[in-house]
């Protein structure tokens, strides 16, 4: 059985450290924010199992991730070409560009990298997976994805949701769910106060 999504604060430090772990590709994301000079970096390790999947293809408006291959191969789609980053290799994704990756291999992936300038990937990720977490392979419950892209929709972007359903369709169906109280309290999947992000 698959652990929740959770945070564990190190003692003695105010930074936190996130693990996300999807319940149906087994993904799991390791995240700290760490100071550098006056900003914080967001670091992240990273790991898919062999003929795994990763996220879909999506965008971050304004962080940049910088990453390595540990172990395996990454296959990844970014900006429409497809490349393959080998063990000990790097890659860039930058800001703007839609991106995705997957294990193809038959080894597990394992990756360390970085995003800067953080702005809010951790807390979008630990929306994300405990939405996913709460539904079944491939289909996430409506009102919760639609909240959690919508509050987030000047940062992350899912590459293939078109904007009309961005601008028009998401904002109405949080709207609804609204009204028939599917955001009472704090207990719903991804609930903001739910997503503290690693702090």
């Amino acid at each position: 059985m698959s652990r929740p999504s959770r945070q564990v604060h190190l003692a003695g430090s105010t930074t936190g450290v996130l693990r996300l772990e999807n319940r149906h590709t087994r993904e799991v994301l390791i995240m700290r924010r760490v100071r550098q000079g006056d900003e914080f970096v967001l670091e992240i390790e990273g790991s898919v199992p062999p003929k795994g999947e990763g996220p879909p293809l999506h965008v971050h408006l304004i962080e940049r991730e910088e990453g390595e291959v540990v172990a395996g191969v990454l296959s990844a789609i970014v900006g429409g070409a497809e490349i393959k980053v080998r063990t000990g290799e790097s890659a860039v994704f930058s800001a703007g560009v839609p991106h995705r990756w997957w294990n193809a291999e038959d080894q597990p992936l394992r990756t360390k990298g970085r995003v800067v300038p953080v702005a809010d990937l951790d807390r979008f990720l630990q929306g994300i997976f405990a939405v996913a977490n709460a539904g079944q392979a491939g289909r996430m419950p409506l009102f919760y994805v639609a909240h959690v892209l919508y509050r987030h929709r000047s940062t992350q972007r899912l590459a293939a949701i078109p904007w009309a359903v961005r601008s028009v369709v998401f904002p109405a169906v949080v709207f609804v769910g609204w009204l028939l109280g599917k955001y009472r309290g704090d207990a719903w999947p991804g609930a903001p106060k739910s997503c503290p992000g690693a702090l």
